[in-house]
């Protein structure tokens, strides 16, 4: 069998969202190890590392992403610390350009559209009820017109789909069953 120590495991780009994800999960979940080292296997203290290794997922992602998706800045609005002042003054003009191109969409659309009164209004309740769920899904979706929504979902799906190939990877790897003995 091989020396575990020798063991290289291939590595990806290091510019990939996967990579930098991967990086920043591992260096936050050694945090939480380090953390939380004496404390007792009840229900409550599972559900706070639960929620701790959820939140660690989500900040590790959005900061991998980084500032260029307003999902990935939506989440880093939350948390409490320096990447939140870092990023503040790029949020903050995006988002202000966003209301006013939003603005300028409500206007033609309630202006320019003659044929408004010519929609079926359920149609329109039904599309507008599943719109609302999907702002609802997508960090920083509510603040999102419709077109800009769909392109964040889908970059969100993707990023969601590399968080769990990293997890798998990651627990797969570090599994009794996986680990080379000499």
């Amino acid at each position: 069998m091989t020396d575990h120590k020798n063991h290289q495991i291939p590595t990806a780009k290091p510019s990939s969202i996967k990579t930098r994800f991967a990086i920043k999960f591992l260096r936050a979940m050694n945090k939480l190890n380090n953390k939380n080292k004496n404390n007792k296997n009840t229900m409550s203290e599972k559900h706070k590392r639960f929620l701790a290794i959820r939140a660690a997922a989500h900040a590790s992602m959005a900061s991998a992403v980084g500032p260029r998706r307003a999902w990935s800045r939506a989440v880093l609005r939350k948390i409490p610390n320096q990447q939140k002042q870092l990023h503040y003054s790029l949020m903050n003009k995006q988002r202000t350009r966003r209301r006013n191109i939003r603005r300028n969409r409500i206007l033609l659309i309630t202006r320019g559209n003659p044929n408004r009164e010519n929609y079926d209004h359920e149609e329109n309740e039904d599309e507008d009820e599943e719109e609302e769920d999907l702002r609802e899904l997508v960090p920083g979706g509510k603040e999102m017109d419709f077109c800009r929504l769909l392109n964040e979902t889908a970059h969100y799906i993707k990023c969601l789909r590399t968080q769990v190939q990293v997890m798998t990877n990651i627990l797969h790897h570090s599994s009794p069953s996986n680990i080379l003995y000499k």
